[in-house]
């Protein structure tokens, strides 16, 4: 007599263990430039406002890679395949991490984290496409959890790596661990609703970037998805980059590092990425858990602005407590992938993603410009509950997904 495998068994297929190992060195691999940045360059010879200007140009020139490489790598993915999309993002950005470990100038190591950005592009949205068309629709939630919470957890390991070795020895720990992740997703097998869509009909249009943009409809589902994702990268970006300035306009005892806030923040993330994720499961719906993780982010917020003349120790908490509110990633990319058909699925999981990553600028740039009129504090809070109250009309407008059959096309 055969019993039935256990929930755990049923979901961890090598899909999801693979997808959620790869995105577990895409993060490694984020947060390691933000920390190496500084001893990399001061290695390189440089100092003082070169630094700063280097370190914007780095940064800058990875984010346009993620960018252009979440269009490349989404296309790609729908139309040959969600394999192949994996297979050459993990294998782009591992040449990339190995060649950053070997960089002496500044022109190198610009070109290297562009490819590292644009090879990186692919990881998120590749790995819950796969997943998402993989598993049964109602176990489907917990794979895409699975990927986010182990995935997230890789800027803990890069934060710990990065303290204990040379910056070149990171890098090249991350090239490492990618090319043997490289060798795990030869057990991986194509999405099933990809083979059919690839033996179908010849005129269903696969990976066509610009139908996203023809009709008025599919364009503004499209941007909704993006919105939601907003608060998650004002954080980061915002209010842990520049938690240092702004602990001090609070009167905060005791010094703030960006270190340390970084590293409550993704535990933070890595915690509310299991929750968001279990809950939405449980409660069958993938809207509540958003509009909730959303509502959670916003409280944050304001213990996070109130925290004036607190010591170190209670702003170190808030920002945990913001970081498990934009726990919701997990939930924000399942629902993006469960919103589009099989031949531009991959083309609007990877991209979403990547052109949330890249509000981080506009957003930046809207709070230094706002910072001398308003002051650091007043303009950080005004763009931080803007991104809330964005994300969350962006989130009135989008259709309850969590039983959703994906087996179905976008007409062209």
């Amino acid at each position: 007599m055969s019993t039935k495998p256990s929930l755990l068994r049923q979901v961890l297929q090598p899909a999801v263990i693979v997808g959620a190992l790869g995105y577990f060195v895409d993060v490694y691999d984020l947060i390691l430039f933000a920390i190496l940045r500084i001893p990399s360059l001061k290695d390189m010879g440089f100092s003082g406002d070169l630094l700063v200007s280097h370190g914007i140009l780095l940064l800058n020139l990875q984010m346009f890679g993620m960018l252009v490489g979440g269009i490349f790598f989404g296309i790609l993915g729908d139309r040959v395949g969600r394999v192949a999309l994996l297979f050459g993002s993990i294998l782009l950005y591992s040449i990339a991490n190995l060649a950053n470990g070997f960089v002496h100038s500044i022109e190198g190591y610009a070109v290297w984290r562009f490819v590292a950005g644009f090879g990186l592009a692919g990881e998120l949205g590749g790995g819950i496409t796969l997943v998402t068309e993989t598993l049964p629709k109602h176990l489907r939630g917990y794979g895409t959890t699975i990927i986010s919470t182990v995935g997230v957890f890789g800027a803990v390991i890069g934060g710990l790596v990065a303290q204990k070795v040379e910056w070149r020895t990171a890098y090249f720990i991350g090239g490492g661990l990618g090319l043997v992740l490289l060798i795990l997703r030869l057990s991986v097998a194509e999405s099933g609703m990809f083979q059919q869509l690839k033996s179908g009909p010849a005129h269903a249009t696969r990976g066509n970037f610009f139908c996203l943009f023809t009709s008025g409809k599919r364009f503004m589902k499209y941007l909704r998805c993006i919105l939601i994702g907003l608060p998650l990268w004002c954080i980061v970006g915002i209010l842990v980059t520049f938690s240092p300035e702004i602990s001090k306009a609070l009167n905060i005892q005791g010094e703030v590092k960006v270190a340390q806030g970084i590293a409550f923040c993704y535990l933070g993330i890595t915690f509310g990425g299991f929750a968001s994720g279990f809950f939405s499961q449980l409660l069958g719906s993938r809207r509540k858990i958003l509009l909730a993780f959303l509502l959670f982010t916003a409280a944050a917020m304001v213990a996070y602005f109130l925290t004036h003349g607190q010591s170190n120790g209670t702003f170190y908490l808030t920002i945990l407590l913001l970081g498990f509110g934009v726990g919701y990633w997990t939930v924000f990319a399942t629902i993006a992938a469960e919103q589009f058909g099989t031949n531009i699925r991959a083309t609007v999981a990877t991209t979403v993603p990547n052109f949330v990553r890249g509000a981080t600028v506009p957003l930046t740039l809207a709070f230094n410009h706002f910072k001398p009129i308003f002051g650091i504090v007043n303009s950080a809070a005004a763009i931080s509950f803007a991104c809330v109250a964005i994300a969350l009309w962006a989130l009135r407008g989008l259709e309850e997904t969590h039983d959703k059959d994906l087996d179905y096309l976008e007409p062209n």
